[in-house]
């Protein structure tokens, strides 16, 4: 398959035209034109090309590509490392950022939903990406919602703010997505889940009375880019796709 076809195939998919993102979405380096082995990847860090290149893969496929705005536009050291084994080996590099958290069938938030087992009532927000609902069983016991949260993530939430009893409403939004606190709160939500936190965000879960459940950058946007692979898999049986998991605490 060629790759600028793939990239054009999964853009239309993820419908990554509308949105204002900060790095381009799409295909960021060419690679050798053709795409047959892909390695799919949260971020395409030096860890994650090197392992492309131990598999033979011609294309890798990421959450954060890059050329973000604002970064320097010079290509030394880490930038220059990182392109250079693309160059190299001629793998193309695609990437999807906001459009992987937006989406509502392999979204990253949808991910988290369909895991978490929510229902989703309503999204909010910049591009409607904090998403809210409710356990689909029901309101349930904090400590078992919170065991069943460090399942999915697989690690410990970093609680904030004071627990409730139960759970009734619950507000996320995938990666680093703190400052939506005081919305989720206004949405009438006992707990916020998303990956980072602020210095800031201790004090306004207190003051505002919401649980805020960070569960790390990383941990919260694995998700979205393998619904994608296997969606692209469903398609393409031709494909050869693989995911590979590179740790990150954050």
């Amino acid at each position: 398959m060629k790759t600028t076809e793939l990239a054009a195939e999964i853009g239309g998919f993820l419908e990554a035209d509308n949105f204002q993102d900060y790095a381009p979405n799409g295909l960021q380096v060419e690679g050798g034109g053709e795409s047959r082995r892909i390695l799919l990847g949260v971020t395409a860090s030096q860890a994650l090309l090197d392992r492309a290149v131990e598999q033979g893969a011609d294309t890798v496929l990421v959450h954060h590509g890059w050329f973000w705005k604002g970064e320097s536009p010079r290509v030394v050291g880490m930038k220059a490392r990182r392109l250079r084994t693309l160059m190299k080996h001629d793998i193309a590099l695609l990437a999807y950022h906001l459009p992987l958290d937006a989406h509502p069938e392999v979204g990253n938030n949808a991910e988290i939903a369909r895991l978490l087992e929510l229902s989703v009532l309503g999204k909010a927000g910049s591009l409607g990406l904090l998403h809210y609902g409710e356990p689909l069983g029901g309101d349930v016991a904090f400590d078992a919602f919170f065991e069943k949260v460090g399942r999915v993530f697989d690690r410990t939430p970093q609680l904030l703010g004071r627990a409730p009893e139960r759970v009734r409403r619950v507000a996320w939004c995938s990666g680093a997505a703190q400052d939506e606190l005081e919305r989720a709160a206004a949405l009438g939500c006992d707990v916020y889940i998303s990956g980072e936190a602020s210095e800031r965000t201790t004090h306004e879960a207190r003051e505002l009375g919401i649980a805020y459940l960070a569960c790390g950058h990383h941990a919260t946007e694995r998700f979205g880019i393998q619904a994608l692979g296997r969606w692209l898999a469903n398609r393409h049986p031709e494909l050869e796709i693989a995911y590979e998991e590179i740790d990150n605490p954050i």
